[in-house]
């Protein structure tokens, strides 16, 4: 069975699954987007690695290289990804992910943690105003819930014993970052820190406002961002097609 899409948006947390999908909705209108969704067990090793072989599993059957995204932790799977297959993938977009990739909001929870002596719900509760600002999507107590959800289902590398680093640099295919200004976690200084790494091609593009999912806030201004960079890598393309390059045989 083949697979036929342009735009391949990851979701390795399925508790907050919520927040990605005004943003797909506004893709889908001009682009063929598909979802990837997985799912650790509470019996299971959290491991970034087996999540990027589930992905590479269920990508085997694409035709043609697709443009791979993903907030947060999903980015992060997607960054691991690209740089093991860099076949599979045209162009990589990652929102609210840091230079030093290890840096999300499940490493924020647990300095925290270690900082600030109060229970698990007080600290998510403090970490849900970070997060999300005055400006509450649904109920306190539900997004508490959803954070809660998202400790023990999502992929992370981090946990009470120990915070993990993760290899830094950049990757071979066209890449965009975004993030912003106002993200508590992946804020502009760890965003900016990607420009050591970009190529001619690379895109590093900060929302106004917005918090850590700056993406459910500004659905439309990110999707645009998105478009626009996967414009100009059709249109550089098209270029490379039309005028390839000569090659002199001596």
């Amino acid at each position: 069975m083949s697979l036929s899409f342009d735009v391949l948006w990851l979701n390795t947390s399925p508790s907050l699954k919520h927040f990605d999908q005004p943003l797909l909705q506004s893709l889908s209108q001009h682009h063929t987007v598909a979802q990837w969704t997985y799912k650790q067990s509470l019996d299971e090793a959290s491991s970034i690695d087996q999540a990027v072989l589930l992905l590479h599993d269920y990508l085997q059957c694409q035709q043609r290289p697709i443009h791979l995204a993903g907030h947060g932790i999903s980015g992060v799977v997607g960054l691991t990804y690209a740089r093991r297959f860099p076949e599979q993938v045209r162009s990589l977009t990652l929102l609210a992910v840091g230079a030093q990739p290890a840096i999300t909001w499940q490493a924020h929870y647990y300095v925290q943690r270690q900082l600030i002596a109060c229970s698990r719900q007080q600290l998510l509760a403090c970490t849900t105003r970070s997060l999300f600002g005055p400006q509450f999507p649904h109920p306190a107590k539900a997004l508490v819930a959803l954070l809660n959800h998202d400790l023990e289902e999502a992929p992370s590398p981090h946990s009470l014993f120990k915070l993990a680093t993760l290899p830094k640099g950049g990757v071979t295919m066209p890449l965009m970052v975004c993030g912003s200004k106002t993200d508590p976690v992946v804020h502009p200084p760890v965003l900016q820190e990607w420009l050591s790494y970009f190529k001619s091609d690379d895109t590093l593009w900060q929302c106004p406002d917005g918090r850590h999912f700056f993406h459910y806030f500004q659905p439309q201004l990110v999707a645009e961002q998105m478009r626009r960079f996967w414009r100009c890598l059709e249109a550089q393309q098209v270029l490379t097609d039309y005028f390839p390059l000569k090659v002199n045989h001596q």
